[in-house]
């Protein structure tokens, strides 16, 4: 079996979600309405999970999504928490029209380290890992170290 492997970007962090998470959500399946406060769909998280259990079940697989306290930890062998500095966040988020309530608690979520202590909440501690994602160049290091570190767990395990 392979692993999968979670990264938990800030809010919108990402351009592109995991193709997992994308087919779990496709055609509304996976939403449960819409919060007009902050202009997103609702994920409806037990739909969620249980479409990714089946495509989860032979492992090799990356999800990216800005949170996890609602994903079980048997599903994944490491979690990466991508942090960014508020101003480069903010600046980020802005660029893309987010309304300033929404740039508010993005911005209050990165100084509290809310993901991070949700995914150290939710899974061991030692299969947390944060990983800085200001600049381009990072986001290409960040790529290259989680393929290393699947490549390295796949190596662990057949050996």
């Amino acid at each position: 079996m392979f692993g999968s492997f979670l990264v938990i970007p800030h809010q919108a962090a990402s351009a592109s979600a995991s193709h997992a998470l994308s087919r779990a959500l496709q055609g509304g399946a996976g939403y449960d309405g819409y919060d007009d406060e902050y202009s997103c769909p609702i994920s409806d998280e037990d739909r969620v999970v249980d479409e990714l259990e089946n495509q989860m079940r032979e492992g090799g697989v990356i999800v990216d999504y800005h949170g996890c306290d609602f994903f079980p930890e048997r599903r994944f062998h490491t979690a990466f928490v991508l942090r960014t500095d508020n101003s480069i966040q903010h600046k980020r988020l802005e660029t893309r029209g987010y309304d300033e309530k929404t740039l508010q608690d993005n911005t209050q979520c990165e100084i509290f380290q809310v993901l991070y202590e949700e995914a150290r909440a939710s899974y061991r501690e030692e299969i947390v890992h944060q990983l800085p994602s200001n600049e381009q160049e990072q986001l290409e290091d960040n790529i290259n170290q989680i393929s290393k570190w699947m490549e390295q767990w796949v190596k662990d395990l057949n050996s």
